[in-house]
């Protein structure tokens, strides 16, 4: 594949030289966290999920999003956070994540939306958490308006161990 890669307007553009990615933030437990925004569909209020039978306990169910089946996943619960009660300024992210093999679409539940932010790859700095359990759900560091912003390894999320 070309590192040049043309769009619709005739312009090129060379993604070697792509410096920024956006984010979308979220909140959790007073910390702000980032998804890459290109990966987001939607945003929703939270509405209760249908339960799935066996499944982990920070899977809520699932939902029926204009003919798909979304899982709906409590990030507070995958990252073994406390549990507060879910309230208006609770919403469901639903992400398209990419892999290999194809996509999937699944829900994250946040406590609330943050902002949209562009980040220098440059300014991306490793965790050093090592063998941390859930380093391997963080894709890097990276400080906004005198703030730290944690950026999430989306594809990490779908691994049910």
């Amino acid at each position: 594949m070309s590192a040049v890669e043309e769009l619709d307007s005739d312009e090129k553009v060379d993604i070697d030289q792509v410096t920024t990615e956006q984010y979308l933030t979220f909140i959790m437990e007073g910390e702000e966290y980032g998804v890459d925004i290109l990966a987001v569909q939607e945003i929703r209020g939270w509405e209760s999920a249908t339960p799935v039978p066996n499944s982990p306990g920070y899977i809520k169910g699932v939902i029926n999003l204009r003919g798909t089946i979304v899982p709906i996943m409590d990030l507070r619960g995958r990252f073994d956070l406390t549990k507060p009660e879910y309230g208006p300024e609770t919403v469901v992210i639903v992400l398209k994540i990419e892999f290999d093999k194809g996509s999937r679409i699944m829900g994250i539940i946040v406590d609330a939306i943050s902002d949209v932010y562009d980040v220098p790859l440059d300014d991306i700095k490793r965790t050093g958490f090592g063998e941390n359990q859930n380093a391997r759900f963080i894709k890097g560091l990276v400080t906004v308006n005198k703030h730290m912003v944690i950026l999430l390894k989306l594809e990490q999320f779908i691994t049910f161990d």
